[in-house]
């Protein structure tokens, strides 16, 4: 392991993207600065994860198994706590937001997400809309609700109970709720659960039209670089790197954390470079 690398696992230090020249700069959603989240019954669960998100932004978390991603993810919906640092939204500190309130601006797919089978899938969707219900008429919510789910793939489903579906069509079904609550933030934990590679595509391609400033822990590596504009790599409860797809997801960081290495080829027929993941012979 060259010494770089060797820093880059034990530093908790935060490699930002530099930022583009623009008219006028991007709002700010997200604002994380966790330097400690205390594990039941003594340790650390974070330590010293420090990042941004823009309007608009999708965020990759990636890491080992116990890296932390799930904490984070929920430490910054309010499920964990108590932090120590601040996390804001949309410039406010989100533990002062209401139950309400958040509901209102967050949106969370969790990994085990536990509904009544017996709901419709359009039932089920609907209910992204509950903090919502006293803002807009009843027409309006269900034109919302409608289009998520046109969105995902799901219309020939909206009548059909949850217990009818596959594992994919429930997570699809899932996501078309989050998307009717029409957040400013939305949290995906392994989104891409259950579908088969071209409907992992397709969701993450969903979520990156939407605009939607997004924080997603992902596994699958190889679809990291399509969705997001930059990548929170966690090793130990810690920030190894928050940078760009392409300076992330290099053997420098990835060998010392994984065990893998990375590099790129040309598609036979287009040329377009491929990122390719390795584990090494004797690794």
């Amino acid at each position: 392991m060259n010494e770089k690398a060797n820093r880059a696992v034990k530093s908790p230090c935060v490699t930002m993207l530099s930022a583009k020249a623009h008219s006028a700069p991007p709002e700010k959603v997200l604002s994380v600065d966790i330097q400690s989240l205390a594990r039941p019954g003594g340790g650390a669960l974070l330590c010293a994860i420090q990042f941004e998100a823009s309007a608009g932004e999708c965020l990759a978390v990636i890491g080992p198994n116990g890296s932390g991603k799930t904490s984070l993810l929920r430490a910054i919906s309010q499920d964990l706590g108590p932090v120590n640092g601040e996390i804001h939204l949309m410039g406010r500190a989100i533990s002062a937001l209401s139950r309400q309130q958040r509901a209102k601006q967050v949106a969370v797919l969790a990994q085990s997400d536990t509904p009544d089978l017996r709901l419709t899938l359009e039932d089920y969707v609907a209910l992204g809309r509950l903090p919502h219900m006293r803002d807009l008429p009843r027409t309006a919510h269900d034109e919302i609700v409608a289009n998520a789910i046109r969105e995902t793939g799901l219309q020939r489903l909206r009548q059909r109970p949850l217990s009818a579906l596959s594992g994919g069509e429930r997570q699809r079904a899932a996501l078309a709720r989050v998307l009717a609550q029409t957040p400013d933030l939305v949290l995906l934990d392994e989104p891409t659960n259950h579908l088969d590679p071209p409907g992992r595509v397709a969701l993450l391609s969903l979520v990156k039209s939407k605009a939607i400033t997004a924080v997603a822990v992902l596994h699958d590596l190889a679809l990291v670089e399509s969705f997001a504009d930059r990548v929170l790599l966690l090793s130990r409860g810690r920030t190894v790197v928050c940078d760009t797809p392409e300076r992330v997801l290099v053997s420098e960081y990835l060998y010392p954390v994984f065990g893998l290495t990375s590099f790129t080829v040309p598609h036979p027929d287009t040329g377009k470079a491929l990122r390719i993941f390795d584990v090494p012979h004797g690794a």
